[in-house]
């Protein structure tokens, strides 16, 4: 399977930092923040990456490169101004994808282990966490590997998911979210899920990301 890394988003909640700096370039213990996914998907046998961009895209190619550094491919698929949101980044990425590809939020920081990712037999594989404490509320609830929309208790959605290209039939380019999707899979009974308990950290504020660069401090000692 290939893997998108969703990095288009201008980071409203991290300025000042990413009025200079695109967000997935912000540096945590030195490196950018998206180095640290790219290389856990290179150990898990990801060789083609597609990483989306808008806001000051240019930066993003210019790090990244062709991603031979790391190990894999890397191609991207540049969005205007504004960007098109999770769902419409997806949609226009579809044809460098293939018919099952894993979704990561570029935001993310995890010690996940995407090599246990499989092409799913429904339209949606999603891995969920405990709530964190800045959404207590929780998305999704999982009943025997099952995601629902209702139930006990509540779950949140770790920003990485295994999808079907089917599940964007019928969706216009252009921009739009992809939690309808999700929810309309899950209402149809076509999307599964698990509980993970690891590590994970959605890295959208400052303080977010200096509780990432205290982790890694943490680990390194």
């Amino acid at each position: 399977m290939k893997a998108m890394i969703l990095a288009a988003g201008r980071g409203e909640r991290m300025r000042p930092l990413s009025d200079a700096v695109p967000k997935p370039l912000l540096p945590a213990a030195g490196r950018p923040l998206i180095e640290y996914l790219i290389e856990s998907l290179a150990r898990a046998n990801y060789r083609d990456l597609v990483v989306n961009h808008s806001y000051l895209g240019a930066a993003v190619e210019q790090t990244l490169g062709d991603g031979s550094r790391y190990g894999v491919r890397i191609r991207y698929s540049p969005e205007s101004e504004g960007a098109l949101g999770t769902g419409g980044a997806i949609e226009r990425a579809l044809p460098l994808l293939g018919d099952a590809f894993v979704v990561v939020n570029g935001d993310v920081w995890t010690d996940y282990p995407f090599e246990r990712l499989t092409p799913p037999p429904d339209l949606a594989h999603l891995i969920l966490i405990d709530n964190p404490a800045h959404h207590p509320q929780g998305d999704f609830a999982l009943e025997r590997g099952r995601v629902l929309d209702h139930g006990e208790p509540r779950l949140t959605f770790a920003g990485i998911g295994v999808y079907r290209a089917a599940l964007f039939s019928g969706c216009a380019p252009g921009r739009f979210p992809l939690a309808p999707l999700l929810r309309q899979a899950i209402r149809q009974g076509r999307a599964s899920g698990e509980h993970y308990r690891g590590c994970w950290l959605d890295v959208g504020t400052p303080q977010r990301l200096r509780q990432l660069e205290e982790l890694l401090d943490k680990r390194r000692d």
